[in-house]
């Protein structure tokens, strides 16, 4: 962060329903057209749902001057009067605010802030905690964006929107525990694929599976090649830029990961059973009998797991499923 810039502290007593006409006839007249913000994670780890104290998510926030005058905005000290977050699955459902910032809010109190100046391409930075804005409840994929307000939450009419990042909140470390598969120690480690067997490779996917375990599920999963199986998808990857590409391959797990595309793949069996693996050194399949467990009866259907093997790691990249009956 460049040292030039301006911060002058100051107070105001903030009220959620009033201010007056003159003070928002002048806030609309500043011009932000050349003020942009942006996010991104700052520290990632692994995030979980829980408290905010226990597992944070700390997002890193730049406000940038991209034009040739000064640029002048307030930030609160309370960062909840200057900016809020928005949160959306993969369905759009927006996610709830927390308690603790609509009490703030609806709360007549003074909010002390600073005025800052920024010069021509110099920026200011600060780190927020996206868990006491919104309710992270549940595991699952979101898209996570910012808005910020240069002239604070009273006059939220005057808005800076940052771009938009994915957020993977996957299920408690506590649910993990409990299976057998290997997790790398340390909540924060990666976890990386072994050179093992393609039967187990397929075993652990769909034990990882009855577990909810989403990081352990696409280990050994090929998600570019499942993507490019649909004629549409592979036309619109093989058009688009590395960027756009990685993008797609996200929504597509993000949409695996919710059950609104090829509910077989992710369908959880009640048990099942390895029938036979067949492979040479690069190419192989794995037929799997699978019980699916309703009120009154098992369906039962045979998976053929397509999988590959390169740099000695074998991989799911295909499926097919045929229908065995009910038991």
């Amino acid at each position: 962060m460049k040292k030039s810039f301006l911060i002058i502290a100051v107070f105001a007593v903030f009220a959620h329903s009033a201010f007056t006409q003159s003070s928002a006839k002048k806030a609309s007249a500043a011009d932000y057209s050349n003020a942009s913000v942006s996010i991104k994670f700052f520290d990632r780890t692994m995030y979980y749902p829980g408290s905010a104290e226990d597992n944070p998510i700390f997002v890193h926030v730049t406000i940038k001057n991209k034009g040739p005058e000064t640029l002048r905005f307030k930030l609160a000290d309370d960062r909840m009067f200057s900016v809020d977050f928005s949160a959306f699955t993969v369905r759009n459902t927006r996610l709830e605010q927390t308690n603790a910032l609509v009490r703030k809010r609806t709360t007549n109190q003074t909010v002390y802030f600073r005025e800052i100046s920024l010069e021509t391409g110099e920026e200011y930075s600060f780190v927020e905690n996206a868990k006491n804005f919104l309710n992270f409840n549940e595991p699952s994929v979101y898209y996570i964006e910012l808005d910020f307000y240069p002239e604070l939450y009273k006059s939220k009419y005057i808005e800076l929107k940052s771009n938009r990042l994915t957020l993977e909140v996957r299920p408690t470390p506590s649910a993990a525990s409990s299976t057998f598969i290997p997790v790398a120690a340390g909540a924060a480690e990666i976890l990386q694929p072994e050179q093992i067997s393609p039967d187990k490779v397929v075993e652990q996917t769909i034990v990882a599976r009855q577990k909810s375990l989403w990081d352990q599920y696409f280990l050994y999963m090929d998600l570019e090649e499942m993507l490019k199986r649909d004629p549409l998808r592979r036309n619109k990857y093989a058009a688009s830029s590395a960027e756009d590409g990685e993008r797609m391959i996200n929504d597509y797990k993000a949409a695996l990961m919710s059950d609104v595309i090829e509910k077989d793949i992710v369908a959880i069996p009640e048990r099942f059973e390895i029938q036979r693996t067949n492979y040479s050194q690069t190419e192989g399949t794995v037929t799997v009998h699978e019980w699916f467990k309703y009120k009154n009866f098992y369906e039962k259907k045979e998976y053929i797991y397509y999988v590959r093997q390169r740099d000695g790691i074998w991989r799911i990249y295909g499926y097919g499923v045929n229908n065995l009956g009910t038991e």
